[in-house]
């Protein structure tokens, strides 16, 4: 069953488009995000309560899914990162697959695994991470069924 509640897209238009042309073509298009494979997260806002949805880097290793809260290395995480802490029951779409997670932080060793599965991916992450004074957080996505 997919999250319910009213969707709001993003302002930036960009991300708009790309969330609007992934769900129409299920995946098939729109399936690159910065020239990487990528994924489409669905949080509810951590004060609107409203459907966000956001194109992220497709990092798993087979069940789980690894979302990086990186933005680019900016000084302030993303906000969907706030709205999976507050609200960590999430929907992500892979291809024309939907389905619920939970989301939860990883730490210490987990991190690492985890860090090196996206970096083989976006190597990117690592440099992100050297020009930000902030811990760029990852979360694992667990399967709800």
């Amino acid at each position: 069953m997919p999250l319910e509640g009213e969707y709001e897209p993003s302002p930036w238009e960009p991300i708009a488009d790309q969330v609007a042309l992934y769900e129409s073509t299920d995946g098939a298009e729109g399936n690159e995000f910065l020239g990487g494979p990528c994924i489409i997260l669905t949080t509810r806002g951590a004060k609107s309560g409203k459907l966000r949805k956001t194109p992220l880097i497709r990092v798993t290793d087979g069940t789980r899914y690894g979302v990086v809260g990186s933005m680019g290395g900016a000084p302030t995480a993303p906000q969907w990162v706030h709205n999976l802490r507050a609200n960590p029951e999430v929907e992500l779409q892979d291809g024309p697959v939907r389905r619920l997670y939970t989301a939860r932080q990883t730490e210490g060793d987990e991190k690492t695994e985890w860090w090196a599965r996206a970096t083989e991916i976006w190597p990117d992450y690592d440099e992100y991470q050297r020009s930000t004074d902030r811990v760029i957080h990852l979360f694992v996505l667990e399967p709800n069924d």
